[in-house]
């Protein structure tokens, strides 16, 4: 699963990117600076592991990660071809979710490529881009589908009316996540289609260090622009953030941090919140040789979050043994929970709930 960093070009993508990833992606001022997209894998910060690392002491520890990708800027023009366009394009559609940076602060030095700091205008015109590029593809499935509908196909006639209703949001300015759709059409109809205004959405406000924990003005007017949205918005100083990755050690970052006003970096939030956009949550195992994270989509059963490990673990899934993340810790090992009758066996059909304790069973 991956989330997409995208915005105009200098608004902070690849600097920010660096941050996440450590992969040192050229970072410059001035367009098209990143033009093959730059993949990172990222840890995701959690302080259960941390915890339970204390409990267990293992000879190892492995976070659950989330993929990254710093995606080209774009322009004005871009469903047309302009710039990179349809090179972002692609590579937009390839991702799970999106992290739309804006920049939130006035700075002379870096050029922004409409001349001046307005970030509803910034957003409106990737919105715009992007909602062109989902309109030539609903109105090619509309075409093939209408065919069929004239002809007196009822189902064919259901999903002409479905596709109608997004060209005509899509034609008002509206994107498709923010358009009113019955759950089982959206389902059938619109999900397999991969419109790149369906995917989630997260915009994160560039600001200078100073609007770092109560954000500004152009922070206000973005919430304001985003509020029929249902999108997260996030504040996050970039340059700043680079400068924390510099630091030597855990506790220069942490003095910086409390300096700032910061209990912890925004990038570590940025990161939780793109593993929540993507629908993911995590589940752990717990051993003297390695405690770890897994990750699963929301909603996974006890052989689906099985395979992740391996998929003969999935096929041959007998029974998984289940520790709540609270009972573990409350008891401080697995032993002291099976004494307290707290480890739970669930078959096949469990839903595993993120934070789950879990041991597998399987018969090859």
């Amino acid at each position: 699963m991956k989330a997409g960093i995208v915005g105009l070009p200098n608004v902070g993508k690849s600097t920010l990117f660096n941050c996440l990833s450590n992969a040192k992606a050229q970072s410059a001022n001035f367009p098209f600076c990143t033009i093959e997209p730059n993949i990172g894998v990222v840890n995701v910060p959690d302080t259960r592991l941390q915890k339970l690392e204390e409990l267990v002491n293992p000879e190892r520890v492995l976070p659950a990660t989330v993929e990254i990708v710093d995606i080209a800027g774009l322009v004005k023009g871009a469903s047309k071809g302009e710039g990179l366009g349809n090179q972002f394009l692609g590579n937009i559609r390839e991702t799970d979710a999106i992290l739309h940076v804006l920049r939130c602060f006035d700075n002379d030095n870096i050029v922004h490529v409409d001349g001046s700091v307005d970030p509803v205008r910034d957003k409106e015109t990737i919105d715009i881009e992007l909602q062109l590029k989902d309109l030539e593809s609903v109105e090619k499935k509309l075409d093939k589908v209408g065919r069929a509908a004239r002809t007196g196909n009822k189902d064919a006639q259901k999903e002409a009316a479905v596709l109608d209703a997004i060209k005509k949001g899509l034609e008002s300015g509206t994107s498709v996540r923010a358009i009113k759709i019955a759950q089982d059409d959206y389902l059938e109809f619109v999900k397999p289609l991969q419109l790149i205004t369906d995917k989630p959405v997260m915009y994160v406000c560039n600001v200078d260090e100073a609007s770092a924990v109560s954000g500004n003005v152009y922070v206000d007017q973005v919430k304001e622009a985003v509020a029929s949205e249902n999108a997260e918005v996030l504040v996050l100083a970039v340059s700043t953030e680079a400068d924390i990755t510099e630091l030597e050690t855990y506790e220069e970052r942490q003095m910086f941090l409390e300096d700032l006003g910061l209990s912890e970096p925004g990038s570590a939030k940025l990161i939780r919140g793109a593993y929540k956009l993507l629908d993911l949550e995590t589940y752990f195992t717990a051993g003297v040789k390695e405690v770890r994270a897994w990750t699963i989509p929301v909603g996974a059963t006890a052989p689906q979050a099985a395979g992740v490990i391996h998929t003969d673990f999935e096929k041959g899934f007998i029974r998984a043994e289940v520790i709540a993340y609270d009972d573990y810790v409350k008891y401080g090992s697995e032993v002291k929970v099976k004494e307290a009758g707290k480890m739970r066996v669930e078959g096949k059909e469990y839903i595993v709930k993120d934070g789950d304790v879990m041991h597998f069973r399987f018969n090859v």
